[in-house]
């Protein structure tokens, strides 16, 4: 057995079922538009249109998107939680005590 490496970053896309590329284009010829740009240019006002570059890094594939989260995670600390379960090494004063015991 090998293992193999994937260099896709879109395997969700793979799995995602949407319209075929024949039904975008019916959908856009019915509405008098010939591409998704020029829909999107058409409903859009040019007021809100965002002009500059994201400077975003590559995607993460699946997997390692998931490995990512898992390491980051696993720095979490754990501690005791204190709601609902009393209060622990404290002293009650003696007039809280008689209100609550008598």
């Amino acid at each position: 057995m090998t293992q193999v490496t994937l260099t896709t970053a879109n395997e969700f896309i793979a799995r995602h079922i949407g319209p075929r590329a024949g039904d975008e284009q019916a959908m856009l010829n019915s509405l008098g538009f010939d591409s998704l740009e020029a829909l999107s240019a058409s409903v859009i006002p040019d007021s809100i249109k965002g002009t500059s570059v994201l400077g975003l890094e590559d995607g993460l594939s699946e997997a390692d998107a998931l490995a990512l989260i898992k390491s980051i995670a696993g720095k979490n600390q754990l501690f005791k939680t204190y709601i609902g379960q009393g209060y622990y090494g404290t002293h009650t004063p003696s007039p809280i005590l008689r209100n609550l015991l008598e």
